[in-house]
């Protein structure tokens, strides 16, 4: 039996804890992200570098279009399944676990929800399998927050194409995506209900990588800028409808922010048994630090921080997997994806600070673990929409008449 079919189809609702269908997925993924993607994380660390076999193996693993049908190479599981996996390789090698929810759920799960049959059959299997890798490009030099609003990069019909013209900004998986999910304003003078999304393959003529981004944390999961100069795009590498590109954005957003916060989960859980560990081990004063109660005291304050983002995590992510293509962007779920990353992002951080405390000056040295989480978990609290545009959607929901 292959990886993928070990994947069940979606499963029945199991409140706020794991069924055993879905803890086997999550000790499958964990065992395979400690083995293989561990070992890894500090040359990618140290030198910005993605490992070319790790998305081919995620595919051959199963663990790539996990919520695409059998027939276009996918496991016909759910967006839990998803969640976990990106839970699991969140503990082991967070820098994969990004990249892994760039090319999973912004790009691959976005074109299989809103491609037509013709996109899907041409773009997901090679995505399931891990041959090409994806990547979204929403975010400019000068759109960030108001990334619908304040977009400049455009798409003109010329004929069978469009020719795009613009530039994307801190575009996860930039530098090694075979192709990209762009949002451009096809009618202009509509503003953000005039953005089309187009499928744009690496080496179109127009399009370029200019430049790979030196960041703080995330390192192995490699960061660009890129350019689109008369990119000629075919037509029919439109997904979705021309000029309803926010549909297509704001039902992603949704979906991105409860996987994301799973990688939060899994640093987190990470985090805690490093820091646990240590003060079971290190020794001052004669005694083991985790004798002292000032270091209890933060052990505990961690545990509680770890059980609750779990919690909250998964009652979301169930809530998220039954998710209509048409319900993102409003109501109760925009709502509540956007409390579980602002939840557990901030959580994360606080794990991460008690975790670096513990550890003491070998936690502020750069080439430790928990100096490799440290520096990453601020970037949760930005990507994906930041912690104060989080608490913008959460008031705005909850203050509508």
């Amino acid at each position: 039996m292959t990886a993928i079919e070990t994947l069940p189809n979606r499963i029945e609702p199991s409140g706020w804890t794991l069924s055993a269908d879905r803890q086997e997925i999550l000790d499958h993924a964990d065992r395979f992200a400690r083995k293989e993607l561990h070992p890894l994380q500090q040359r990618m660390d140290d030198e910005e570098w993605w490992p070319p076999q790790v998305m081919p193996r995620l595919g051959e693993m199963g663990f790539l279009g996990v919520t695409a049908p059998g027939e276009l190479g996918g496991a016909d599981s759910d967006l839990f399944a998803s969640g976990l996996i990106a839970q699991a390789l969140g503990r082991w090698n967070h820098a994969v676990s990004l990249s892994y929810v760039a090319h999973e759920n912004l790009c691959l799960n976005n074109i299989l929800r809103n491609g037509n049959d013709d996109v899907r059959a041409r773009f997901v299997p090679g995505l399931c399998a891990g041959t090409a890798i994806g990547a979204l490009g929403l975010t400019e030099p000068g759109a960030g927050s108001d990334a619908l609003g304040s977009m400049r990069t455009t798409a003109r019909r010329d004929g069978d194409d469009y020719i795009l013209n613009g530039t994307k900004l801190y575009i996860t998986n930039g530098p090694v995506a075979d192709l990209v999910l762009v949002y451009a304003k096809t009618a202009p003078e509509r503003g953000a209900k005039g953005i089309s999304a187009f499928v744009v393959e690496a080496g179109t003529p127009g399009f370029s990588v200019a430049q790979k981004l030196d960041k703080m944390g995330f390192r192995g999961s490699t960061t660009a800028e890129l350019v689109f100069d008369d990119c000629r795009v075919p037509a029919a590498n439109m997904v979705g409808v021309e000029n309803e590109g926010v549909a297509v954005v704001m039902s992603g957003l949704d979906l991105e922010r409860i996987v994301v916060a799973m990688i939060n989960l899994g640093m987190a859980e990470r985090a805690f048994d490093l820091a646990l560990d240590y003060a079971r081990t290190r020794e001052q004063f004669g005694r083991r630090i985790g004798d002292f109660q000032m270091i209890q005291a933060k052990l505990a304050e961690m545990y509680v921080t770890v059980e609750t983002m779990r919690s909250f995590c998964y009652r979301v992510l169930e809530q998220a997997n039954g998710m209509e293509h048409d319900q993102g962007g409003r109501g109760d779920i925009h709502k509540l994806t956007a409390a579980a990353i602002l939840y557990a992002a901030e959580g994360c951080s606080r794990v991460m600070n008690e975790a670096v405390q513990i550890f003491g000056g070998a936690g502020y040295m750069r080439e430790t673990e928990i100096n490799r989480l440290y520096r990453a978990s601020k970037l949760l609290e930005i990507g994906a929409g930041t912690t104060e545009i989080r608490k913008l959607i959460i008031s705005g929901e909850l203050l509508k008449d």
